[in-house]
């Protein structure tokens, strides 16, 4: 027998069910997996109706799913089959901005990724993303269930969504880490004099992540936030909206030349790489829509954090989160170099993918490892004044 493709043969293909009310998008998405070695598309369905049957019926092990579809739609079909049966699932959305708006809730209800169809709903020209859905198809049959699953922690628990108040009834406690656990830095926590900045990457999986680290901060946190999360021009204003209303801290999509203040979370908007920039006694957002991507990525994380190395007298406390890839692995580097920092890497435990904090941990560059639930009492302990 040959090795590899007999034995994708007998049964070691991943099972993909493909959701959509578009017979010819139904069509199209199925060619592209099924042309794949790694891939057996094991049924198609035409609404969410049927989605929520077949995925009890065929146990695929990932669903590509449209958001948008009569009967019942793409995001109360993934409500659904979170709750019951769960599985691995990659949406497939237009730009537009209900899209966009669609897109992050099905993040927060627990899908792994997405793709944003070219061509809005019936995307003539899917084939400019075949290689995304692929690797997103792939990647997403690798995830853990538990983290996609799992229920946020602490106040986010009892704070209202609309709420921008602190949650005075749960004590958030702190934490420092070991001594040894630290580079360059001479204290268990960054110093009280100095400025200071937190920079987070992420990519798949990144957008719950960065709602359970990002809405564990208050208002009080005294430091601006910088954020890089993988994702393509027309959502990160959506996921910086969401995460406003949310959050106790303001969070906004990053506009070129804006002050950098605390208390603000600035995610970079997709398609350009945000960098910092000094003028005079403070520092400003410089947004680069012409520097390549990096590593297939604009934003890139690398971008930002060679950017902060470029200020050796601020603090920097880094955190990389979920993702695929090794993006912020390179630019950490250059930071630990020629900057001062305290980086975090999330857990293999708790994350989508553990890619990118784990390229981080591999190279040394973690000062702590930490599960997600507790990045944000980890954030407050290290800056605490």
């Amino acid at each position: 027998m040959r090795k590899g493709v007999d034995d994708l043969s007998t049964g070691n293909r991943k099972k993909v069910l493909v959701v959509d009310d578009s017979a010819f998008m139904r069509k199209l998405i199925s060619d592209f997996l099924s042309g794949h070695p790694e891939i057996e598309v094991i049924g198609t369905a035409r609404n969410g109706k049927e989605a929520v049957e077949k995925v009890q019926t065929l146990k695929p092990d990932v669903v590509t799913m449209d958001i948008e579809m009569p009967i019942m739609d793409g995001l109360e079909a993934l409500k659904e089959i979170m709750a019951s049966h769960p599985v691995p699932i990659v949406m497939l959305s237009s730009t537009t901005k209900i899209g966009a708006e669609n897109t992050i809730l099905a993040m927060e209800y627990g899908a792994v990724d997405f793709v944003a169809k070219p061509g809005g709903a019936i995307s003539l020209n899917l084939h400019e993303v075949k290689e995304e859905i692929l690797g997103k198809v792939i990647a997403a049959s690798g995830v853990r269930l538990s983290t996609l699953t799992r229920k946020y922690t602490g106040r986010r628990l009892t704070q209202p969504i609309s709420s921008k108040t602190v949650d005075k009834a749960v004590e958030i406690p702190t934490f420092f880490p070991n001594r040894s656990q630290l580079t360059n830095v001479s204290k268990y926590k960054i110093p009280k004099t100095g400025k200071t900045f937190v920079v987070i990457g992420t990519s798949t999986g990144g957008p719950r992540a960065l709602q359970e680290v990002l809405t564990g901060l208050p208002a009080s946190i005294g430091v601006p936030i910088l954020v890089v999360q993988h994702m393509p021009p027309g959502f990160t204003k959506s996921l910086a909206d969401r995460l406003d209303g949310l959050c106790d801290i303001q969070v906004k999509e990053a506009e070129d030349g804006e002050l950098l203040e605390k208390g603000t979370a600035y995610i970079a908007p997709g398609g350009k790489h945000l960098k910092m920039i000094k003028k005079g006694l403070s520092y400003y957002v410089r947004l680069d829509a012409v520097d390549p991507p990096r590593a297939g990525h604009r934003p890139s994380v690398d971008v930002l954090l060679e950017s902060a190395a470029e200020y050796g007298e601020l603090n920097f406390l880094t955190v990389i989160m979920t993702g695929m890839g090794y993006d912020g692995k390179n630019g950490m580097e250059v930071l630990r170099r020629n900057g001062k920092t305290i980086t975090i890497a999330e857990s293999a435990k708790t994350s989508v993918v553990y890619g990118m904090p784990k390229a981080i941990k591999e190279a040394g560059f973690a000062d702590k490892v930490v599960d997600l639930h507790d990045i944000s009492e980890s954030i407050i302990g290290i800056i605490k004044s």
